[in-house]
Formats: structure tokens, C-alpha cells, sequence
């Protein structure tokens, strides 16, 4: 557990293992602690593992206004050079994969391998933006519980609340301990994104596309698009999980993501 001071943050992050470095970035609205799975494994399984909090969540500072996906990028690249690491394998999970897009649009020299995990490319409709807009002054006015409690069975499948309620917890949990103001600030970010589908194509490392069977935001369809767009990527389908399968099946998980890594060329 670490925490790095740049120009006007703060960053909290777990920085656990020795090895070659692989980098997990969390999705809306959780933190870092939604990768304790993989921290876990994948720290003694030789990897050095960096999950930063993005700033708005977790320990990191919160900044109102709106914060672009090219924002968390930065930010993650400040924190890598702090740590000084120049290469490594990126993951992340529904807004975390959509960062990682948008690390490949601008840092592509960096990046070893991409794990998307739950997420998509495009950009956001009309309707989204302002669904998205909403969202977040709905956020700022009412807080996190009402919402958090509200999208739970979306996060994860309601087999998941009824046999893993420590699992349940730990969502619901992050959830409500998102800032509001962070939170929002992401929305209205992500309301904003480009439209990454063209850049697919151009992705010329290894990938991953993971997603969850019963994943309602993010579903099978979305995952198998990007599959088809992405030359050479590997596809795996995580059965009895919605949007969280690296919490809600962390065995079947990282054992896909441990197979990707494994196929990785090593670096001098």
C-alpha cells in the first residue's frame, strides 16, 4: 500500500510482488480493493501487481468538475514513472477498460498486453450523455447509498448476492464509499469519451477480452464485437457472472488472465 503526491493529487495505490509489472485499473464507482483477487494471486505468482485508486475514488484525491478518461490516464502514467516503470501488461475493468483505451491512443509504446475487461468502445449516445449528466446530479444531490443499493444486482448476479454475500458486501461497500463529487466527475467524463471502435483494429499486442455471461451493461455481444475488431485477441466467457466476474468467479478468472499473461513475451 502506497500513496504518491504529484502536482494536485493525491494517489493511493497497492503496489504488491516482484516481477514484471501488470497494472489493473477499477471501474465506476469502486477502487482498487476490487482487484484484492488478483493483488493476491497474481503477487505470488511472480507479477509485480500496481492497482491505482483513480482520482475521485478510494484514497485518491477527490477533484470536482469533470474528469476525462485522458485525465485517469495521466495520472496512472505520473504514478508508473514515480514507480519507474516503463513497460507492463494493462488491465481494467468496464470504465477501467475504457482507460485502457485511451492509454492505447496515446501511450501505445508502453503497454506489453490489454486485458478488457466488461466494457465497450464506442462513444456515448446522445441519450447516454445525458443520462450520464443526470446521473451525477443525482449523485451530487442524494449521495451514493440509494444508487449503489438500486445497481447491486446488475454488478453482480443475484446468485452471486444470494451465495457470496462477503462478495456483496465488498461491492456494495465501495459503492457507498465513493465521493459523490468523484464519482460525478467521472460520469460527466465519460459522457465526453471518443469513440474508440476504429482504434481496435490498430491494437498490435496481445489481448484479452473478458466479460461476465450475465453481464447486462456490458453483455456477451459487446465483448464478442471487440473480439472480432482486436487481430489475435483471446475471448473468455465467464460463466454465472454479471459485471464483476473477477470478484464474482476470481478462481475462473484468473485463471483466464493467468493464460493470457503466461503467452506475454518477457522484457529485457
Amino acid at each position: 500500500m502506497g500513496s504518491a503526491r504529484f502536482a494536485e493529487i493525491s494517489v493511493g495505490y497497492e503496489d504488491e510482488g516482484d516481477g514484471e509489472p501488470l497494472v489493473l485499473l477499477h471501474g465506476h464507482p469502486f477502487d482498487r480493493t476490487m482487484w484484492r483477487p488478483q493483488i493476491e494471486h497474481f503477487s505470488r505468482a511472480g507479477w509485480r501487481v500496481i492497482a491505482p485508486d483513480l482520482r475521485g475514488y478510494g484514497e485518491s484525491s477527490v477533484v470536482p468538475g469533470t474528469t476525462p478518461l485522458e485525465t485517469f490516464v495521466r495520472d496512472t502514467v505520473a504514478l508508473l514513472d514515480r514507480l519507474d516503470i516503463e513497460r507492463f501488461a494493462l488491465g481494467g475493468l468496464s470504465m477501467g477498460g475504457q482507460i485502457v483505451m485511451e492509454f492505447w491512443r496515446l501511450f501505445p509504446h508502453r503497454i506489453r498486453g490489454m486485458v478488457l475487461a466488461d466494457t465497450f468502445p464506442a462513444a456515448e449516445t446522445e441519450a447516454g450523455k445525458t443520462a450520464r449528466r443526470d446521473m451525477a446530479e443525482r449523485l451530487l444531490r442524494e449521495g451514493m447509498a440509494g444508487y449503489a443499493h438500486e445497481v447491486l444486482p446488475k454488478m453482480i448476479s443475484p446468485r452471486t448476492i444470494a451465495a457470496q454475500p462477503d462478495v456483496a458486501r465488498h461491492v456494495l461497500g465501495m459503492m457507498t464509499g465513493t465521493p459523490p463529487e468523484g464519482a460525478a466527475a467521472a460520469l460527466r467524463g465519460r459522457a465526453e469519451r471518443p469513440d474508440y471502435t476504429a482504434l481496435l483494429s490498430r491494437i498490435s499486442v496481445p489481448v484479452l477480452v473478458a466479460v461476465g455471461a450475465e453481464d447486462a451493461y456490458t453483455p456477451v455481444s459487446d465483448a464478442r464485437d471487440i473480439h472480432r475488431r482486436v487481430p489475435h485477441a483471446q475471448l473468455t466467457v465467464i460463466e454465472q457472472a454479471a459485471h464483476m466476474p473477477n470478484l464474482e468467479r476470481a478462481d475462473e478468472f484468473n485463471a483466464a488472465l493467468e493464460a493470457f499473461l503466461a503467452t506475454l513475451p518477457r522484457t529485457d
